[in-house]
């Protein structure tokens, strides 16, 4: 029973185009830039925004067929947690969890009881009487997603599910929506912007730019090979194109790249910034990568430093190099400084565009 959408949406001068899939225990995760249609696709599979062509099938039951179908939301077996989980403060959790149900006309007395079973599979039953307001981000992120799986839906959608989250809460959060997500038998379609998420819940990646899927795959196949420079700058990576002769690459952009490995043809070059090291002169034994460089810009990333070089014409115009502060300290670091830049041939992997 696969959920099998084609998406086509129009809205202004955006146009979504997005075929995808989600099969039964899979998660997939939407990730893309903002504006980049994935919160127009997932309302389009919720049924809150209606094609405007294309289909939308679970198994062989259509929700979505311009012109002829077009199954309102209370019609598809779904459930969804919002980016604000929009929970009804007027509600104690129990009656939050159990409205879905009782909105399906199950009775008050089963919609409480399965409510209530419930909030203890996420660790919540001493909050029952609780009313929204109280609850820490967590613990509303929590209620929302049993409300969404009270229901027992075909299809779990989840819009920025963490995105609400204060750093110190969302770790623990999304270990535990993970542990969920992989007992839940069902479809889950995940729609987030932090590639953290994607990587530690997903199964799969769709990557959408401009409307447009640019690349799909298992979390660690698209890590390694990133197809466009919004994924490159995502999983930390300098990207670039070019074509290959034997063991240098010709970049698109200008300069080249010695390879350690022949490779032909046109292909896609990567290698972290941490295989980017920076000397005040040029460094003894000639490695098989050396350019001069000039600093643009300097950041804090993580526990290093990132420095953004421009290696041109020899080398690639916009190279990132990660560094520790005492490096950035012994080399006196400001932009417009020049440096001399060397990359290790062994770090640098190519495929084919």
């Amino acid at each position: 029973m696969t959920l099998s959408a084609n998406l086509q949406v129009t809205r202004g001068p955006f146009e979504l185009s997005v075929d995808l899939t989600v099969e039964p225990g899979e998660v997939v995760a939407l990730l893309g830039p903002n504006g980049a249609g994935k919160t127009t696709a997932l309302r389009s599979i919720a049924g809150l925004l209606a094609l405007n062509g294309g289909r939308i099938v679970l198994d062989s039951t259509v929700w979505d067929e311009p012109p002829r179908t077009f199954r309102t939301p209370d019609r598809r077996p779904i459930g969804v947690v919002f980016q604000d989980y929009l929970l009804f403060n007027h509600l104690s959790c129990l009656e939050n969890v159990a409205f879905g149900l009782r909105a399906r006309g199950v009775d008050k007395a089963s919609a409480r009881t399965t409510a209530a079973r419930w909030l203890k599979t996420v660790g919540l039953e001493a909050y029952a009487r609780t009313r929204p307001r109280a609850l820490s981000g967590g613990q509303a992120q929590r209620v929302a997603l049993a409300r969404a799986l009270a229901t027992e839906p075909e299809l779990l959608l989840l819009d920025e599910p963490l995105a609400a989250l204060d750093a110190s809460t969302t770790l623990h959060v999304r270990a535990e929506l993970g542990q969920h997500l992989r007992r839940f038998d069902g479809r889950t379609l995940l729609v987030t912007h932090d590639p953290l998420d994607a990587m530690v819940l997903a199964d799969r990646l769709i990557i959408i730019e401009n409307g447009q899927v640019v690349q799909e795959g298992k979390p660690t196949e698209v890590a390694h090979r990133p197809r466009t420079d919004y994924v490159a700058q995502l999983v930390g990576l300098n990207l670039y194109r070019g074509t290959a002769t034997s063991t240098t690459v010709a970049l698109t952009d200008g300069g080249s790249i010695t390879l350690a490995e022949p490779a032909t043809g046109p292909v896609h070059v990567a290698f972290p910034p941490t295989a980017v090291s920076l000397y005040p002169e040029p460094p003894s034994g000639s490695p098989r990568n050396t350019w001069p460089a000039v600093v643009t810009g300097i950041e804090q990333h993580a526990h290093t430093v990132r420095v953004r070089l421009d290696a041109s014409p020899a080398g690639p115009k916009d190279l990132l190099a990660d560094i520790t502060t005492a490096a950035v300290a012994e080399l006196h670091l400001t932009p417009g400084q020049p440096l001399h830049a060397t990359l290790k041939a062994t770090e640098v992997h190519t495929y084919p565009v």
